[in-house]
């Protein structure tokens, strides 16, 4: 009895080490000595004895905290998390804790983070956030400050309503631009003031329409001086070249300055040719016009005159022709309110079979570039 043993349950994890005769002593107490439970029959270590009725035990009666009624260990579990009397926290994050059975009621109808429709738009909204909608909801009835007979519109129809229905708004007379200072109600006390003041409105009008005349003529001659070119060089695209071709009229160039306070000129195309070179060339003419500045210049007119067509192949090989002035000539002379009806140029100025054979035209179109140099006396 007095040799040293292990316990019996040595392999189960138990280090007891002592006497054999202390063996039943330590047996007592024990965890790995397993005993069966009353209830269930598990063998369970004496020292989880209790732990196990109280706890696990499938077949211990305990009861529930919420509802205080008695089940056993395996309907308990089921139970758990099921009670209707525990008390959760709501789903739609409010921050209430309430009994599970009256938690569908809570969100129905006492949940502040729940959805509810706007009355007025039918859109669903947080319930917190309903009354700052509504404010703004442009479904939502407004009266019309007016106090006209319409009780309430909807906000997004009240700005049509007061523009252009409310019969109770002081406005202005239609011919207001015009001239016409009346003010009265919208209806029928309007349209009286219309139908007595025909003959003043229509005076009105007139006034107004002799004013815009006068002031488009000023804004047209303000944009064509924007617009004028003071380079002394023009550079024209004669567009639609077979059917002017065909039509065989004069082609007038927009006008140009030879300066910003230069001589004011034109250029005029014969595509079928003119004079001499009808039928068979292009001819090409500049004419003097009355300019702004004509009383400042030095007449006659002696700056030379160049013309190009431009060749729009790859290698260009481009056609110039050019000339100085002959100051006898009444062509350079400072021009009449009547300029002269042709000018000075080039009746054979290219030939159309040149034309042809080279690209000269292409896409039935040509350019023609018209350059004034006051520095040179002779042509080149």
């Amino acid at each position: 009895m007095g040799s040293l043993i292990h316990c019996i349950h040595y392999k189960e994890g138990c280090k007891w080490y002592d006497e054999l005769k202390s063996l039943k002593g330590h047996l007592q107490t024990c965890k790995y000595d397993a005993i069966p439970c009353n209830k269930c029959l598990a063998a369970i270590p004496k020292t989880l004895m209790e732990d196990h009725s109280k706890f696990t035990c499938p077949e211990r009666i305990t009861t529930c905290q919420y509802c205080l009624e008695s089940f056993s260990g395996m309907e308990m579990e089921d139970h758990t998390g099921h009670c209707s009397y525990e008390m959760v926290y709501c789903e739609n994050k409010c921050g209430h804790k309430i009994q599970r059975r009256l938690m569908a009621k809570h969100r129905a109808n006492d949940c502040y983070k729940r959805l509810v429709a706007c009355r007025y738009c039918s859109k669903s909204y947080v319930a917190d956030t309903l009354v700052t909608h509504q404010t703004k909801c442009t479904r939502a009835p407004i009266p019309c400050p007016n106090q006209c007979e319409m009780v309430a519109l909807p906000r997004e129809e009240l700005d049509v309503h007061i523009k252009e229905h409310c019969n109770s708004l002081l406005v202005s007379c239609v011919f207001k631009d015009a001239g016409c200072r009346f003010k009265g109600m919208r209806g029928e006390t309007m349209e009286k003031h219309i139908e007595e003041n025909v003959n003043q409105h229509m005076l009105l009008m007139c006034s107004l329409v002799s004013k815009q005349q006068q002031q488009i003529s000023t804004l047209k001659s303000a944009l064509n001086k924007v617009t004028l070119n003071y380079s002394g060089t023009l550079i024209w695209k004669i567009t639609d070249y077979s059917l002017k071709c065909q039509e065989s009229i004069e082609l007038l160039s927009p006008s140009f300055y030879t300066s910003q306070f230069g001589y004011k000129l034109q250029v005029s195309l014969f595509l079928n040719g003119n004079g001499a070179g009808e039928g068979t060339h292009v001819s090409v003419y500049i004419k003097l016009l009355p300019g702004e500045y004509d009383a400042l210049l030095k007449w006659p007119f002696s700056h030379s005159v160049s013309f190009t067509l431009f060749d729009q192949s790859e290698k260009p090989v481009n056609v110039v022709e050019s000339f100085v002035p002959d100051p006898t000539w009444e062509n350079f002379q400072r021009p009449s309110k009547q300029p002269d009806s042709l000018g000075f140029g080039f009746p054979r100025f290219v030939s159309l079979d040149t034309i042809r054979k080279r690209q000269f035209l292409k896409d039935d179109a040509i350019f023609i570039r018209v350059k004034v140099d006051p520095s040179k006396i002779v042509a080149v």
